[in-house]
């Protein structure tokens, strides 16, 4: 499966954000990287190259890549509806995504490797496919042999700050409700901006 390996702090330092959750080392440095540091003449961005840094910054925040983003732009594209908030809940509804919402991994990379291992299962079927698009009313379980794993045996979800999910401790058992809306979810893109680029 295609998937970015290269270094997270200096993507995280390009965009000014800790898209892929706390990292000591864009703690430290939180300017943007580069050969000569903190420069002040830094030019002024093209309204273009605005646009196109929002839209890397969409594509590692969720962990696509270049072709995987632009199929699912075209699929939220061709939906009723706000183009730019249907994206977002389209990449908010991937498996590896809602796993990670759910608490069971502590990163969006450590919930598309429990995907891909076959550690869990959409609506008693196990999916290997990080990309697998949830339905809402889709139930989410990790695997019974799985269960005994350490990095899932002190597992605490918490999805109360994600209203459109769900989790039963008791059951071990999650519900990918509904489809969030705009303000629910928590990251800072500009999905207007995506947009307006793939308009052009």
């Amino acid at each position: 499966m295609a998937r970015y390996t290269g270094p997270t702090s200096k993507k995280a330092r390009t965009f000014g954000e800790p898209i892929f959750g706390f990292d000591k080392a864009f703690e430290r440095r939180k300017y943007p990287p580069g050969q000569h540091g903190v420069s002040k003449r830094r030019k002024t961005a093209s309204e273009y190259g605005i646009q196109l840094k929002e839209k890397q910054k969409a594509k590692y925040t969720y962990g696509l890549l270049e072709r995987q983003f632009a199929k699912t732009y075209e699929v939220a594209a061709k939906r009723q509806g706000v183009t730019g908030e249907i994206l977002l809940q389209l990449l908010e509804a991937r498996l590896d995504n809602t796993v990670y919402r759910m608490g069971l991994a502590p990163t969006r990379r450590a919930a598309r490797q429990l995907v891909n291992h076959k550690h869990v299962e959409v609506n008693g079927t196990i999916s290997g496919t990080p990309s697998h698009s949830l339905r809402p009313g889709d139930v989410i379980t990790i695997r019974d042999k799985s269960k005994d794993m350490v990095i899932l045996r002190d597992v605490n979800p918490d999805t109360r700050k994600y209203p459109w999910l769900e989790w039963n401790p008791e059951h071990q058992k999650g519900v990918f409700l509904q489809y969030p809306e705009r303000q629910q979810i928590p990251e800072n893109i500009k999905e207007q901006l995506i947009v307006e680029l793939y308009s052009k």
